[in-house]
């Protein structure tokens, strides 16, 4: 249960890199460039059958090679159990593709499409007949505020919500940018 919970956290997570336009891959690569690093904090399962259930997820963001758009690693923790994380999404045309864990194949979810604005990115998740959305935005420099949510009845309704703080133990080369 705990890898749709994060799925689209690991969203903040997406295929290859193609032809657009120079000033739309600046501003998504400046965006990324904001978020690349690592990231810990809580997160609630706010709908459902595990409404309530808190978790504490510790991720990194790593740029992918010659590619914009990231790669997240790390596990999400409830109480003694550990699950890893991992989800990788990249522009491809004017959006993004990608995976979390496996892919919608195996036990994840696919990345179907994607859009960065200002200080926010939102992905579309995919999975047999779940549908759904991830939005991660930049509060501050070092907040990031996640909202998951599932398409039920032709209406997005959020089932997690997650305030990751960027972890400063860890430096990072793109701080130095």
């Amino acid at each position: 249960m705990l890898r749709p919970i994060v799925a689209g956290l690991s969203l903040l997570s997406l295929a290859t890199l193609a032809a657009v336009p120079a000033h739309a891959a600046d501003a998504d690569e400046a965006f990324f460039k904001t978020v690349f690093g690592r990231w810990s904090g809580p997160g609630e399962i706010v709908a459902g059958k595990y409404k309530g259930t808190k978790f504490v997820c510790d991720l990194s963001g790593l740029q992918p090679e010659k590619a914009i758009g990231m790669s997240l690693d790390g596990s999400c923790r409830v109480g003694m159990f550990s699950q890893p994380m991992n989800a990788t999404f990249t522009k491809g045309g004017s959006s993004y593709k990608g995976t979390f864990l496996d892919g919608s194949g195996g036990k994840g979810l696919d990345i179907v499409s994607g859009d960065v604005s200002g200080n926010k990115v939102v992905v579309g998740l995919d999975r047999k007949q779940l549908k759904g959305a991830m939005v991660a935005r930049l509060q501050e420099k070092d907040k990031l505020s996640i909202t998951i949510s599932v398409q039920v009845a032709g209406e997005l309704v959020p089932v997690i919500g997650m305030t990751l703080k960027r972890d400063e133990t860890v430096k990072r080369a793109s701080l130095a940018d």
